[in-house]
């Protein structure tokens, strides 16, 4: 399991996990650690994403902030790991 920090008080939690096809992603987005969003992805073969649970941190993203938020949100996760 993966952890991304959000802010000091929205966090998602990320994990992979094997399926009859392939794999997927899962993510839990945490409110003062409490779960208030999931989100998934399969894939069958592999990912094409620029850093791992890219997809799936988006999706949860997108699931639940405003469009405001959204975009400050995927900002700080592109810039933390370079993109």
């Amino acid at each position: 399991m993966k952890m991304f920090k959000l802010d000091d008080v929205y966090y998602v939690a990320c994990r992979s996990e094997s399926t009859r096809y392939g794999f997927r992603h899962l993510a839990i987005l945490l409110k003062n650690g409490y779960e208030i969003a999931k989100a998934k992805c399969c894939y069958y073969n592999r990912t094409w994403e620029k850093f791992e649970f890219e997809s799936v941190l988006h999706r949860v993203i997108d699931k639940f902030f405003s469009d405001e938020q959204v975009k400050i949100y995927k900002d700080k996760l592109n810039q933390e790991f370079g993109y």
